[in-house]
């Protein structure tokens, strides 16, 4: 079983960074793909990037060059610079685990980012 704890939300201006972390414990982190997801009031939650132990990151293509996922096995944790934000970067944002055995999915409880002047 996998806990992840999310950290780093706010509110922040437009065109400002934030950086998101999240903290897993309990099972191997290597063996997740780790994610972040994101929900926006009345819309689906969708995949903002994703990073395997190794290999290719992926980012949806509205957050592509500006947002960076990395994550550090020996300290449990995945990050999420995300740059030049706009308004509809505003959501709850979501640290997601993935097994690379089961395929299950492990979700952390949100946070808020809101970008507003």
């Amino acid at each position: 079983q996998v806990q992840l704890v999310e950290s780093g939300g706010g509110l922040v201006q437009p065109g400002g960074s934030l950086r998101l972390s999240c903290a897993a414990s309990g099972g191997i982190f290597s063996a997740y793909i780790m994610g972040w997801y994101r929900q926006a009031p009345g819309k689906q939650r969708e995949l903002v990037a994703r990073i395997p132990s190794g290999g290719t990151t992926t980012y949806a293509d509205s957050v592509k060059g500006r947002f960076t996922i990395s994550r550090d096995n020996a300290k449990n944790m995945v990050y999420l610079q995300m740059n030049s934000l706009t308004p509809e970067d505003t959501a709850v944002y979501y640290c997601n685990a993935r097994s690379t055995w089961t395929q299950h999915d492990y979700w952390g409880q949100g946070t808020q980012v809101t970008v507003s002047s």
